[in-house]
């Protein structure tokens, strides 16, 4: 359970209906086959010792007996097994029969959980036989005697506060109310669910946005396991459609096959959602429920769960194309109730024919439209000097033109070689005043030119380069609206070459297409032999390393042990140990030291669920010290 990851299971046994000495059998194969694996926690469906169909055989004392005896098999071999497991089976306490969820722990019995609300409708009609869980009571003879049954309890695993378990059957998750909703807000971190939902067209797509977004609403993880193959067939198919889901995200699935389906959760990212939502109700209100503790050995867990290289993009093309148009589309009507508001004053934009600029071009023709002003009132403005190469030059103009919009060139070579002779600085030294001169002077062009025109200039920087300190104080950092301002450089490409493929202009799909193509560089250096000379993932570390840093670092608070064990994670085969911490160590260093610029930044439409601004996601002191997070590194 090191880094809050814990390894968990959702587990359908091949079963046969009655046959509680075989289904035991077939849950003990998988109880070691997941203790081998590393799983600390695991659920069964629902009534998994003796089939959930089992009908009018449930009011035949031989099968509760046989049950009862399959359950104390299981308990005699699983001594050894560090595995907290929910299995389903029926218990009769004080004359009634209840529907319980059996919760087991190296061959200890440590409660049964009754299920609270039993359908009686359609297919299903449990109300024939079994009663609704309630208050708690205890079995009162055989071998589980005092065995507590019902109530409201909670499972603390281990010695880590942030792992507590709650357990609800089936129908439970389909009420109004579901328990679960109380569990969460009693402690639970993940609610188990033993279920027996049958499969007809369309309800597997419903149950897993059930159980995804009660895993959502509750800041929980949320493991299903439902009965499957051995069931019987009479009238209801069972599918064994099995879901692992954390916080909205569903981490593992399997649908019509029995066995395991195993993922990690991860406790110390949904403890630190809690604390930052401060609607989540506070503990006082647990005190109805009983806390069993159980002594989880604490591990390594090795690590299977996706973790995608770029968090900011989503991973199927679906997903991606309608998060690039959002994206669009939100940032510029950012810009458009800005560009009202200043009394429809004319946008402004330096266009450099390299990604940001481009985007930010292409948002504010978007932000025109809505308006139902014409595209040529923005006025792009190409500035070259020193390190300007043919290639972004031409890129810059073609791009103004496909747009529609006005085009002016200015270039700022004599201005800054006039600024180096006042202020004594030699050409010759491609120090950073060689370089932040040339930024400072094409903001100063960009605002006196929105004066003289009664415009707004539209900032062009985006969110990783906020996050690295990646432009000038007064320079690039400085604009009237950032509408690239919360947009990460990982998803500015996506978001680019979105708008390539479905502008329905082929020369701009073309101009779009080399941009794309084109090396990242605010080319303040000379350019050699017509070439980029200056790439800025050669400096400051490659983007998509950077993007997944900050993702973690920021929105999840991990520490910076954690974040590198993600990384190495998940661009293995790509980067190895000491280039990760190298760039890591980097983006430590430069996110600390560069709070000033994020201080003073530009408003700028939030676009997605990180935000560096200092009116909105994030408060930060300039002088914060960074030495906490280095020496951690340094310890590594």
């Amino acid at each position: 359970m090191k880094d809050g990851f814990v390894k968990v299971a959702a587990a359908t046994p091949r079963i046969r209906v009655a046959d509680c000495e075989h289904n035991a059998d077939q849950i003990l194969a998988l109880l070691r086959e997941a203790a081998g694996l590393g799983v600390k926690v695991m659920a069964f469906p629902e009534l998994c010792l003796t089939g959930y169909t089992c009908a009018d055989l449930f009011a035949q004392p031989a099968l509760l007996r046989r049950a009862q005896e399959a359950l104390g098999r299981l308990l005699d071999q699983t001594g050894e097994l560090d595995v907290l497991a929910a299995v389903g089976l029926p218990v009769a306490v004080d004359n009634k029969l209840y529907n319980c969820a059996a919760v087991i722990h190296r061959g200890v019995l440590l409660r049964l959980i009754p299920k609270r609300h039993i359908p009686n409708y359609g297919e299903f009609y449990e109300g024939r036989w079994f009663t609704p869980g309630g208050g708690e009571t205890a079995l009162a003879d055989g071998p589980f005697a005092g065995v507590p049954v019902g109530g409201e309890a909670l499972f603390l695993c281990g010695e880590d506060p942030a792992l507590t378990v709650g357990v609800e059957i089936c129908e439970d998750l389909w009420a109004t109310d579901p328990p679960s909703r109380r569990l969460a807000e009693a402690g639970a971190t993940l609610i188990l669910n033993l279920s027996a939902s049958d499969e007809v067209v369309g309800k597997a797509g419903y149950r897993r946005q059930l159980v995804r977004s009660q895993s959502a609403r509750l800041g929980c993880a949320y493991v299903y396991a439902d009965a499957g193959e051995g069931e019987s067939t009479s009238d209801l198919v069972f599918a064994g459609h099995d879901l692992i889901a954390e916080n909205g995200t569903v981490l593992a699935e399997s649908r019509f096959r029995t066995g395991l389906t195993v993922s990690e959760i991860d406790v110390e990212r949904l403890a630190f959602e809690r604390r930052r939502v401060n609607t989540f109700p506070p503990a006082d209100r647990a005190g109805a429920f009983q806390r069993v503790r159980v002594p989880l050995e604490r591990g390594e867990t090795v690590l299977t769960r996706p973790v995608s290289r770029s968090p900011f993009v989503p991973r199927d093309p679906a997903g991606r194309e309608e998060r690039c148009e959002e994206i669009l589309t939100i940032a510029a009507l950012g810009l458009a109730k800005r560009l009202e508001h200043t009394g429809f004053a004319r946008p402004v934009l330096g266009l450099s024919g390299g990604l940001d600029s481009t985007l930010a071009a292409l948002i504010t023709a978007r932000a025109l439209d809505l308006l139902g002003r014409d595209r040529r009132e923005l006025l792009c403005v190409t500035m070259p000097c020193f390190g300007t190469t043919r290639r972004t030059r031409s890129n810059a103009e073609a791009l103004a033109r496909s747009l529609g919009a006005e085009l002016k060139t200015v270039d700022i070579t004599k201005a800054v070689n006039q600024h180096f002779a006042d202020i004594g600085q030699d050409p010759e030294n491609h120090d950073v005043t060689f370089e932040n001169a040339q930024a400072r002077e094409r903001t100063q062009v960009l605002m006196d030119l929105a004066n003289q025109l009664g415009g707004l200039v539209v900032g062009t920087g985006d969110l990783s380069e906020l996050a690295l300190g990646w432009c000038t104080y007064n320079g690039d950092q400085m604009s009237m609206y950032g509408v690239n301002a919360s947009i990460p450089k990982t998803l500015v490409r996506h978001v680019v070459d979105h708008a390539a493929r479905t502008c329905g202009d082929a020369a701009l799909a073309q101009t779009l297409a080399d941009i794309l193509d084109t090396p990242v560089s605010p080319e303040l250096l000379p350019a050699v032999d017509g070439e980029i000379s200056q790439k800025t993932e050669d400096l400051v570390g490659p983007y998509e390393l950077h993007d997944f840093f900050l993702y973690y670092a920021v929105r999840w608070a991990f520490p910076p042990r954690k974040v590198l064990r993600l990384a190495e994670y998940a661009f293995a085969g790509a980067y190895d140990r000491q280039t990760i911490l190298k760039w890591l160590k980097t983006f430590y260093r430069r996110f600390f030291a560069q709070q000033f610029k994020r201080q003073a930044m530009p408003d700028g439409p939030k676009v997605g669920t990180v935000a560096l601004s200092p009116r909105g996601d994030w408060r930060m002191p300039s002088d914060g010290a960074v030495t906490l997070w280095l020496k951690e590194l340094e310890n590594l």
